[in-house]
């Protein structure tokens, strides 16, 4: 095949070593010179790489996405070189493969050939912001967990405070589980220190917590409530008004005449006061928080299922332009007959909508309708 770009190199990236392939120019005519060095992935290692490379003169680097060992990798080469992320799904699938061609050879082939396509990475203050946010959700799902747990140790002491209380982690609910974990039984006293409406169901609430409690989940129930408190305390408010800070004192943030905070799923007045408190401490930083299933993301999800069922299924395609041409006849047919979604949005619903859309008139979808 063509050779598409002179000199570049492919990189098998690994735990502790980095085998990277140059291949350039050689002596003969349309001759290739081939390359093999090993590094290590620390620090001083990688630097040496990106040396060794800049000696050979390579302009473009392809590595696969290992987990996340690529990641140091990219960090230190991505202002010198062009750098291609490919999914090693799609290395795999181009045929012609010898089974004694290293791995870091066969990729230095197929760059050089442009046979690669680079996946999306995100500038390097966009990815701090992804790890940022990523461990916030993690914490939000772990606050989740622990409530379940919680929720499955009062059960196996046939404590039923859940069909009574709809929120056993909330003010009533936490001070029964200190109760019952500091050794309190006695229904009636339980009973008392239901707050706000509660206090209507006391009696309801002395059935429910007249169960069979051990010091087995009496010891499980102190330590799920201290481990909910900790999570807790890592996602309150003030921990994310600090990493609304921590972002907003970074480039290009810092700058930026608007920067959009969209937050989905909370209440409207709970809303507006974040809204109105990090609005006063950020001149330029505008919160929008979304009411509770207001799920704007899973519109998207829905329309890119139609577009697959209706426009790209069966996927023969002779070309990414023939791709590109059925995506937009398919947009501008779908414009015409789409309707607002509904909130909550089934499998169910999504049926129905399928078989409402009728088939479109233009030949390139008749096929895929």
């Amino acid at each position: 095949m063509d050779v598409m770009i002179e000199r570049c190199a492919g990189l098998d990236v690994h735990k502790k070593t980095v085998v990277a392939c140059v291949r350039t120019p050689g002596r003969e005519v349309a001759g290739r010179h081939k390359a093999v060095r090993t590094f290590a992935t620390t620090l001083a290692g990688l630097e040496a790489l990106r040396e060794w490379l800049r000696g050979n003169g390579v302009t473009h680097v392809a590595m696969e996405s290992t987990g996340v060992y690529w990641r140091p990798v990219y960090v230190v080469l991505e202002d010198d070189f062009e750098l291609l992320l490919v999914n090693a799904r799609h290395i795999k699938h181009v045929p012609g493969r010898k089974t004694d061609v290293r791995d870091c050879e066969w990729v230095a082939r197929l760059l050089e050939c442009g046979l690669l396509r680079g996946s999306f990475v995100p500038p390097p203050e966009i990815r701090d912001l992804r790890d940022l946010t990523r461990l916030r959700k993690s914490l939000i799902g772990e606050r989740s967990r622990q409530i379940n747990r919680v929720a499955k140790t009062l059960e196996m002491a046939n404590i039923k405070l859940g069909s009574v209380v709809t929120d056993i982690m909330g003010k009533t609910g936490r001070g029964i589980l200190d109760a019952l974990a500091a050794g309190v039984e006695a229904p009636e006293a339980l009973a008392r220190l239901a707050q706000g409406s509660l206090k209507k169901k006391r009696k309801e609430l002395a059935e429910a917590t007249a169960g069979r409690m051990t010091e087995h989940y009496r010891f499980m129930l102190g330590h799920r409530a201290r481990l909910f408190g900790d999570v807790v305390a890592k996602i309150s408010i003030v921990a994310f008004d600090a990493l609304v800070a921590q972002v907003m004192a970074r480039e290009p943030y810092r700058s930026a005449e608007r920067v959009f905070w969209i937050v989905d799923g909370g209440t409207i007045h709970r809303g507006q006061r974040a809204a109105d408190r990090l609005q006063a401490r950020f001149d330029n930083l505008t919160l929008v928080h979304l009411p509770t299933h207001a799920s704007w993301m899973n519109q998207i999800e829905i329309y890119f299922s139609i577009l697959q069922r209706k426009a790209l299924t069966p996927a023969h395609f002779s070309s990414q332009d023939a791709v590109a041409e059925r995506i937009l006849d398919f947009q501008q047919h779908y414009q015409q007959i789409a309707s607002p979604f509904e909130w909550k949005f089934t499998r169910c619903d999504l049926n129905r909508l399928l078989a409402r859309s009728p088939t479109p008139a233009h030949p390139s979808l008749r096929e895929a309708a």
